[in-house]
């Protein structure tokens, strides 16, 4: 049986995702919260004070004051990912890296090597993968066929040292990934950047080469939050809502003649709480339920899931190495939105696609 005395663990970035990792350690009984890292003295101070911690402004600092650390999230932003990690997996440290893992498949290479050289973990922060909606999908998938995710955001100033891609389509592209497991044959894109210097809108087809195709549509400048995944596999659709953790299946072999835009305003209509004394219509024949999900916060479930990793030196659920996958991808439809902008005659926005 694993030794259950607490992890001692640090969060390097004490911004908005640093101190959503800082909360959920300090409340979970396998880790012992030791300190937390920030550039910015102030925020770093502030953080501390909060916690009870001692606070540092560098890597190199808090290593010097010999803390012990079992493992640390690293919550800076992405083109700090190597900086930050390579004097930890020195010292012997795991490390879970926020998403996307590194700026380039360069620096994600070079993450991966030292992670070997010091026989150290690494686990890529790529959280809907914990989502308890994804959990129950994953439990039914059976050779998905054709999907179609939607990630909306209100525009923020976080985060803008990546593009939409790299910022929030790349949850879904991990997600999709580990569902169809089969290599992509060919990339379609366009993006367009609104209000920052990158790209911070975007639609993408992915076509798989056992045949499955995914569309996926991001955007940081919308007017509302949603964040969806649909997807078809023989005599089944699936609807998932990763906000609400809600997973709606729809056994569509009596309704084999309704279109997908059919299919899909029926799933609305039907997933929308009942009015008083307006009941559902559902289709005739049409076999609908609602999968039972135990709720759940993703992040504690992520970092739940690296203690255990660390504990067990097992292989993470998202390793660097899905990390990269990830990434790679990323890139690609980086690169593809690139060259669709040149033949549309489109000035192209500037995006880091360093690979």
């Amino acid at each position: 049986m694993p030794d259950q005395t607490p992890l001692r663990v640090a969060v390097v970035g004490a911004g908005a995702f640093g101190r959503n990792h800082l909360r959920v350690y300090s409340e979970l009984s396998g880790a012992e919260l030791v300190a937390v890292v920030d550039h910015d003295a102030t925020m770093a101070s502030a953080a501390g004070e909060k916690y009870g911690i001692p606070s540092f402004t560098s890597v190199d600092e808090m290593l010097a004051a010999e803390l012990h650390l079992d493992a640390a999230s690293i919550c800076v932003p992405t083109i700090r990912h190597l900086d930050a990690a390579r004097p930890l997996l020195a010292a012997g440290v795991d490390l879970l890296i926020e998403k996307p893992l590194a700026p380039s498949l360069a620096d994600a290479d070079e993450l991966i090597a030292l992670a070997a050289r010091h026989n150290r973990l690494i686990q890529t922060g790529h959280l809907e993968r914990f989502n308890p909606a994804v959990t129950a999908a994953r439990a039914l998938i059976n050779r998905p066929m054709f999907f179609e995710a939607h990630r909306m955001s209100v525009f923020t100033p976080r985060s803008l040292d990546v593009d939409v891609v790299l910022d929030l389509m790349i949850h879904d592209l991990d997600v999709v990934l580990s569902l169809v497991e089969s290599p992509v044959h060919e990339v379609r894109a366009v993006g367009l950047a609104v209000l920052s210097p990158t790209v911070d809108i975007a639609n993408v087809r992915l076509e798989f080469e056992n045949g499955c195709v995914a569309n996926f549509t991001a955007s940081r400048v919308s007017t509302e939050r949603i964040r969806k995944l649909r997807f078809f596999q023989p005599h089944q659709y699936l609807s998932l809502d990763f906000a609400r953790q809600d997973l709606l299946l729809i056994d569509v072999t009596a309704a084999a003649g309704l279109s997908v835009a059919e299919l899909t305003a029926l799933i609305e209509r039907n997933s929308k709480p009942e009015a008083p004394g307006e009941p559902k219509h559902p289709t005739a024949g049409l076999s609908m339920s609602k999968i039972p999900v135990a709720p759940g916060e993703p992040l504690r479930l992520e970092l739940e899931s690296f203690l255990n990793v660390v504990r067990t030196r097992t292989k993470p659920v998202v390793d660097a190495e899905a990390g990269r996958r990830a990434l790679q991808l990323a890139l690609e439809i980086n690169a593809a939105i690139a060259a669709h902008a040149h033949r549309a005659g489109l000035s192209h926005p500037t995006a880091d696609r360093r690979g």
